[in-house]
């Protein structure tokens, strides 16, 4: 939540380039939207969307992070304090990351909705005031399953996510730490989630674009405008060309670089502070790299 009053622009920028190209194709740069959104919406336009971010986080990330630290301790105590391998950390992840998605989901339909919401004609926006009023009303005027729409492609996404961004980090940090090089402190988590960031990028931007279009879709006499996450894509392939699928890499980078950079930083810290002050241990010079 720490990491997200920094980056939420950079959401909200991205969030507003995904859905851009439907309809055809629309040429459009990170600096254009921000510059559309202060001259429409003003400056604080920008943090459209920030309580349904936070609820996000308190959600989505506070579930896949217990998830996945609690495995991972379980599997050094069966093991004797051994790491587990990349692969393992990746399934660990991907586990982790579907049971967060599940639970995050309505704070993710809600803000899809809100940080979009700008770029609508003024008769056609949702309006939500904050993330309450938007669980309330999408359940009152669409029903209460409509909060879990996108479930499966934001599970999916999480899955991509979590198994690019956690194992890369657990690895990178194991990596950096069986150097000379690095000891367990902030420079060293900076480089590994740097790291972890880039790949969770490249790997998570295309069914990112398909959980966000699905999210934001409308139905036209009872029919839905795409029909799965394969459809998204298919359809943004055709209609806006292959490298569509990574449309907002900048500000998704942007975005998710500082974003894991800020949250592993934070998240360490209060790690190591927690076991100094509460569980009275001392931080060894060298760590797993979970």
């Amino acid at each position: 939540m720490m990491a997200t009053c920094f980056v939420q622009p950079l959401d909200l920028v991205k969030t507003r380039m995904q859905i851009s190209g439907i309809g055809g194709k629309e040429k459009i740069t990170t600096v254009s939207v921000i510059k559309n959104v202060v001259q429409r919406e003003g400056l604080t336009g920008l943090y459209a969307g920030l309580s349904a971010a936070l609820f996000r986080q308190a959600s989505y990330t506070t579930v896949r992070m217990g998830v996945y630290n609690t495995l991972f301790d379980m599997y050094e105590v069966s093991y004797e304090g051994k790491p587990p391998s990349f692969a393992i950390k990746a399934c660990m992840g991907m586990g982790a990351g579907a049971v967060g998605a599940f639970v995050g989901t309505p704070a993710e339909v809600s803000l899809i909705r809100m940080t979009s919401d700008g770029r609508l004609p003024i008769a056609e926006r949702r309006n939500y005031k904050h993330i309450f009023d938007a669980l309330i009303r999408i359940t009152r005027e669409e029903g209460l399953f409509t909060l879990w729409r996108g479930c499966i492609p934001t599970i999916g996404r999480a899955m991509v996510v979590n198994a690019a961004q956690l194992a890369s980090y657990s690895q990178a940090k194991q990596f950096l730490l069986s150097t000379s090089y690095f000891r367990d402190n902030i420079m060293c988590h900076f480089v590994a989630s740097m790291i972890s960031g880039l790949v969770t990028t490249a790997a998570s931007m295309p069914v990112d674009i398909a959980k966000t279009r699905i999210q934001n879709m409308k139905t036209v006499n009872g029919i839905p405008e795409y029909k799965g996450t394969f459809d998204v894509l298919g359809k943004v392939i055709r209609r806006e060309g292959f490298f569509a699928l990574w449309k907002g890499f900048t500000p998704y980078y942007a975005r998710i670089g500082p974003h894991t950079v800020l949250t592993f930083i934070f998240l360490e810290q209060m790690n190591g502070a927690y076991k100094s002050y509460v569980m009275g241990i001392s931080p060894s010079p060298a760590a797993s790299g979970k």
